[in-house]
């Protein structure tokens, strides 16, 4: 792979108009990553029943195909998207997440099944890496917020399509309405094929995508790593508020989305099939209008002329997000559900103006690494520790009944630093790429 050299690095970013064509093609490509992301918990019930699986093994394949990707690949793919040609590395890594989902259709073991799973979720995140890279300079930096608003929906539909997609093509490879792809395979498998074949087509338009000239290039994407860490080094009394703000979110929305359903059933006696509809819809409700309010919040902080103004909107939403983290002892279960939106709604906002603020502030050169940074610590920190801390706190206080309130405890207190970090990182925010924060 030959490293890029853009021909005119100074050139002007299109139009947000001119730009929606190619902002809507990274969209749909993230519909479908992320879909086949999602496809095999949809349908594991039967590769459960062929392969004779165990609830751990199916966490395990789970587990490992999400864990690794964010751990082990997200910073080297940011590298990879900073110093080399995206378009083609956004179609490797189309390519890495349809080959897992093909290898997901036909394998026969444990072990290859993990191994798909993981190509799977490589190619998702890594791309989505990639899509906000060539988001960013497709648009001049005043309309980022809207053009990462593009592709950020489109993972929210890919999230939702992973779901609704993949149980339509279950229920017509179960009942024969399709033909059946692998002479006679459980649906499951069918189904996988099925996803495959329409992941391959809907890459042949990204054959005919452009580079973009990349925007606020301070050291070039040729330039030697040790100055690229230097230039993130400068960055520190920035970048690390930043990080701390978005990484205490994503441990406030992980712990609640892991422990809402057990809260919902150990306190307010409902069972999954009661709640199970309303809490998805809320879940892709907030996702949408979260990724619209974020978009529009982060454009109108920039035109405000004020040092850290694209952050305002994420240091508004970190502080909603403190009140609303106590949806576990909310004493009625719409107010829970009112509580519990509010929260998936304010880590949504401030999710997408983190990324616009990457995009903004940061050189081009150190924008894939951050990103990929962000992935990896936020999915290592959020995923892995937040959900162990609630246990930990529920033990504290007494044993499982006391679940709530320990909810609660985590929530509040990850959200009060998530507001900290926040307000602080608008401090001592550059006012452009090219300046060094104070």
């Amino acid at each position: 792979m030959a490293t890029l050299s853009p021909a005119a690095p100074h050139a002007p970013a299109r139009g947000f108009a001119s730009a929606l064509g190619p902002l809507l093609l990274l969209a749909l490509l993230m519909v479908i990553g992320f879909a086949v992301m999602g496809s095999f918990g949809v349908v594991q019930e039967g590769a459960k029943a062929e392969l004779g699986l165990s609830d751990n093994v199916l966490g395990m394949i789970q587990g490992l195909g999400a864990a690794v990707p964010l751990v082990l690949f997200s910073i080297p793919i940011g590298i990879l998207v900073d110093r080399f040609h995206r378009v083609r590395l956004m179609l490797i890594l189309a390519l890495v997440w349809t080959a897992g989902t093909a290898l997901t259709a036909f394998a026969p073991n444990v072990a290859t099944l993990v191994v798909a799973r993981m190509l799977t979720g490589i190619g998702t995140t890594g791309a989505l890496t990639a899509a906000l890279s060539l988001s960013a300079d497709l648009c001049a930096p005043d309309q980022r917020g809207r053009a990462l608003l593009i592709v950020n929906l489109g993972k929210a539909l890919g999230v939702a399509a992973a779901f609704a997609l993949t149980g339509w093509l279950f229920g017509q490879f179960l009942g024969h309405a399709l033909p059946d792809l692998l002479a006679g395979a459980p649906p499951w498998r069918s189904t996988h094929a099925a996803l495959a074949l329409l992941s391959a087509v809907l890459l042949v338009p990204l054959l005919l995508m452009r580079e973009p000239a990349r925007q606020e290039v301070e050291a070039g994407p040729d330039a030697p790593f040790r100055t690229v860490v230097n230039e993130l080094w400068s960055r520190r009394a920035f970048l690390i508020p930043l990080f701390v703000g978005q990484v205490a979110v994503v441990m406030a929305d992980a712990a609640a989305g892991i422990w809402a359903s057990p809260i919902l059933s150990r306190i307010y006696g409902l069972q999954p099939q009661d709640f199970g509809a309303w809490m998805g819809a809320i879940l892709f409700g907030t996702g949408v209008v979260g990724a619209i309010l974020g978009g529009f919040a982060a454009d109108l902080g920039q035109k405000s002329g004020r040092r850290g103004g694209l952050l305002i909107g994420a240091v508004i939403a970190a502080a909603v997000g403190i009140p609303a983290a106590l949806f576990s002892i909310s004493p009625t279960v719409p107010i829970f559900a009112i509580a519990f939106g509010t929260l998936a709604l304010c880590g949504t906002i401030t999710g997408l103006i983190t990324s616009v603020a990457l995009t903004v502030l940061i050189p081009n050169e150190l924008r894939g690494l951050c990103i990929g940074a962000f992935i990896a610590i936020a999915g290592l920190i959020g995923f892995g520790l937040a959900p162990s801390l609630v246990a930990g706190v529920s033990t504290m206080l007494g044993g499982e009944r006391h679940i709530g309130q320990a909810q609660a405890i985590v929530g509040v207190s990850v959200s009060l630093l998530s507001f900290v970090g926040f307000l602080v990182a608008m401090r001592r925010a550059p006012h452009s790429a090219t300046e060094e924060p104070i």
